[in-house]
Order: structure tokens, then sequence, then C-alpha cells
């Protein structure tokens, strides 16, 4: 897709077309996190030149969280606010996606371990020729502030497994802040099967048999002590994923349409 380049001041897209970002934030559970992340973002949207929207995913809560989502979308317009009952944050972030309508979608934990104003690393014109950008905890320009060292060596091993198993060439697949282009996004999580974390692993690995361009981007990125990810049983199901990730492109479950015809 051709990227669209900001110029100061000028608002590229109007109401009645297509936004330029899509936010979407996958939530479970999160009616104390949420709150403030969102204003946090608003504050960084309304100070941007282009239209924008937010997803919000509530995904399985037994909490206040999807009524918050709700009361936040009727004072903040851009916001929306959907369901998916059914656990899982591959299927959350597979229904935001395909929900979203703006060129760029940009999937976004809700932790904001990643400050939000980064976020402008991954929209034109830094974008380039990139169909997918992925963030990086790892390598030249990357920073991590307050993570133990254990989950850090954790953290490596894993990479290393899902190098040798499924996905060459990336330093971290597993950072929660991703962007795709729109035509992108409508072509992989259409296909994309896996309904826990290795969704990120799932969408890396038929993106690259496709022939996308994917970037990978270093960031700041901020440990939270309340991260929701068990390093040790999400690491193992995370395995598991691959090889059924495999198995489904054996299968030819990945194939395009044309290609099933």
């Amino acid at each position: 897709m051709q990227a669209t380049y900001l110029q100061d001041g000028e608002n590229l897209l109007n109401s009645e077309t297509r936004p330029l970002l899509s936010i979407i934030i996958p939530v479970h559970n999160e009616e104390h996190r949420m709150p403030p992340s969102l204003e946090k973002i608003d504050a960084f949207l309304s100070k941007q030149s282009f239209d924008y929207e937010v997803v919000i995913v509530e995904n399985g809560s037994v909490d206040r969280t999807f009524e918050l989502a709700q009361q936040y979308s009727e004072t903040h317009p851009y916001v929306r606010a959907i369901q998916v009952n059914t656990r899982g944050k591959g299927l959350a972030v597979k229904a935001g996606m395909l929900a979203a309508r703006g060129e760029y979608r940009f999937i976004c934990d809700v932790d904001l371990s990643m400050p939000i104003e980064e976020i402008m690393k991954f929209l034109p014109p830094h974008a380039g020729d990139a169909d997918i950008i992925i963030a990086s905890r790892e390598g030249k320009g990357a920073n991590r502030i307050g993570e133990p060292e254990y989950r850090h060596i954790m953290g490596r091993v894993l990479n290393f497994i899902i190098k040798l198993t499924a996905v060459r060439g990336f330093e971290d697949t597993q950072c929660g802040f991703k962007m795709f282009t729109r035509d992108v996004a409508e072509d992989l999580f259409r296909v994309q099967r896996m309904s826990g974390i290795g969704f990120d692993v799932e969408l890396l690995f038929i993106a690259k048999r496709r022939g996308y361009v994917i970037k990978e981007v270093p960031i700041t990125w901020y440990f939270d002590s309340d991260s929701r990810m068990k390093l040790i049983q999400d690491s193992l199901h995370i395995l598991v994923e691959i090889w059924q990730i495999r198995k489904n492109w054996r299968k030819g479950i990945y194939a395009k349409k044309e290609e099933k015809a």
C-alpha cells in the first residue's frame, strides 16, 4: 500500500473517509489499568493532525471493564467498545483488527509499557515501505527499564526457540505493540487461528511466507509488575501453538482464497 505522509497542521482524512490510525486494545479484567491508559492515549491523540479511532475489545472480563469502556466511548466519539466472550488474546485482537477501519492498525497492550508517544515510529514517514512493523525491546536503540534479569533471560531463550522452530530474523516477536497496514491486516487476520498468545508468531509466520515487508523498530519499554504473562506456562503454550501453526500451514489452512480454488 502507498504510504500517506503527514504535513504539520494537515488533517489528511476527514470524517467521511477512513481514519489514518486505528488503535486496538484487548482487555481482560482491566477496570483499574484501563481508565488511566485511555486518558494517556486521549492526551496523545488530541495533539495529532490526523484522524484516528480506538477499538477496545473486552475479552471475557468478570469486572466492570466493558461497562467502563462503554462509558468512555459515550464521551469520546472516536472510541468503540466491542466484546469477545470467549477468552483468548488472539481472538480479541483478531476481532478488533477486523472491526477497525484505519489505514494503519496498531495492537496496543493496555498497560502502555511502551509510551504511547512512540507510536509515531510506526506511522509515515517512519514506516517507509513496511507492511508490518513490530516493536522490539532488543538491539541498538531499545531500552528495557525495570525488568528482572531472570525474565529477560527466559524471554531470550523463548525467542531463540521461536527462531529455530517458526520465525527467523526477529529479536522480539512477543512484544505487545505491532502495526499492520489495512490490506495486510485484513489478509492475515482473516486466516489467523491461534486464540492464545502464540498468535504473534502465527501472524509473522504467515506474513513471511506471503512475502510481506516486516520491520523491527527499537522502543523504550517499561516492565510492569502487574504483567498478565505467566512466563513459564505461557512460553510452553506458545511451543504447543507453534506445532499447530506448522501443522496448519502443511494442511493449507492459511492459503489465500485464490490458492484454495
